[in-house]
């Protein structure tokens, strides 16, 4: 689990709040790499009565088969739009305005379509308002939480745009999510275990491309996962967590050591240096030098604990059926 919430994310919650029933469309901004690890629960909370608009960018960066598998699941949702862009091309922009006006319905001709840009840090909400007004209004930058207050924007297409500073929610309770937010930089690097988080990296690249992992690092063969037992009853003194390396089925450890004494790692001695080869694994893969990749898909979205009931209610009560009949 991963706590992050520094204080002027709290005061921006507030903002957002206050602001919201003057607003006509929610804008959400995700990371087309991971949709789903990349939407802050808490503004699905706050803009649960208001129609969202869900951009999700960096899609040159995200592989297009499961760009379109997510864009189909959010237009599946009620008053939910969905549209996967570059945030720096102009041209796919263009779609964003004409899009609010039919999401905001009727709106008095008089006044512009309120539009409410938000999304965690480091996601492209600036780079998205520079890319609609056409010029450098917004501040943008390679690190989470460059922008620290409210920024109204005029638009073209009778849009008025209000950017938010990212807001992270306060604990990530979902393990896998926090991991790949950390992978993405979603979260600073002076947050995270940069070799933790390269080892999961590394055996979910293996378990979801493993071609393209093999492929940039020159890589023979994949490991699979062999559990260590030391480790596991280290697990059972403490929190219990889930083994995302089971999960994944590859071992990231011994992956992430092969990356490192490829790519200037291998220390006098024989020594391989994992932060060296951690750094380099993402790096790349922010970078997009993996190629086009994307981190989870729908099926990955977990069900919650009540629906889990839910469905093992019925199941059961499918099967007390089905022996009653026969």
């Amino acid at each position: 689990m991963l706590g992050w919430y520094p204080g002027h994310m709290n005061k921006a919650r507030r903002q957002i709040q206050e602001a919201l029933p003057e607003i006509d469309v929610a804008i959400e901004v995700l990371d087309a790499r991971l949709p789903y690890s990349s939407a802050n629960p808490m503004l699905a909370g706050l803009t649960r009565h208001k129609p969202v608009l869900k951009i999700l960018s960096r899609a040159d960066l995200a592989d297009p088969e499961r760009t379109r598998e997510w864009v189909e699941h959010f237009d599946s949702l009620p008053n939910t739009r969905a549209l996967a862009v570059t945030t720096t091309n102009a041209r796919e922009l263009k779609r964003i305005p004409k899009l609010c006006h039919e999401l905001a319905g009727q709106v008095r001709a008089d006044r512009d379509v309120r539009v409410m840009v938000m999304g965690i840090p480091n996601v492209g909400k600036s780079t998205l308002i520079n890319g609609l007004a056409g010029k450098a209004i917004a501040k943008t930058g390679n690190e989470p939480a460059v922008t620290k207050r409210q920024q109204k924007v005029r638009i073209q297409g009778r849009v008025a745009l209000i950017d938010t500073p990212g807001v992270l929610w306060p604990k990530i309770e979902d393990q896998a999510s926090a991991y790949r937010l950390a992978a993405t930089g979603a979260i600073r690097d002076t947050a995270i275990d940069y070799v933790d988080v390269g080892v999961v990296t590394a055996a979910e690249l293996a378990r979801r491309y493993p071609e393209s992992l093999k492929a940039r690092y020159k890589l023979t063969e994949l490991p699979p996962y062999a559990a260590n037992p030391q480790a596991e009853q280290v697990e059972a003194d403490g929190p219990q967590r889930i083994d995302l390396l089971a999960v994944a089925g590859f071992d990231g450890h011994a992956i992430l050591t092969e990356i490192a004494s490829r790519r200037g790692g291998l220390r006098p001695g024989g020594e391989v240096d994992l932060h060296r080869g951690a750094e380099v694994l993402l790096h790349e893969l922010r970078d997009g030098k993996l190629g086009r990749l994307t981190l989870e898909t729908p099926a990955d979205i977990p069900v919650p604990a009540d629906d889990e009931e839910a469905i093992g209610e019925a199941a059961n009560n499918d099967s007390g059926n089905a022996d009653t009949s026969a």
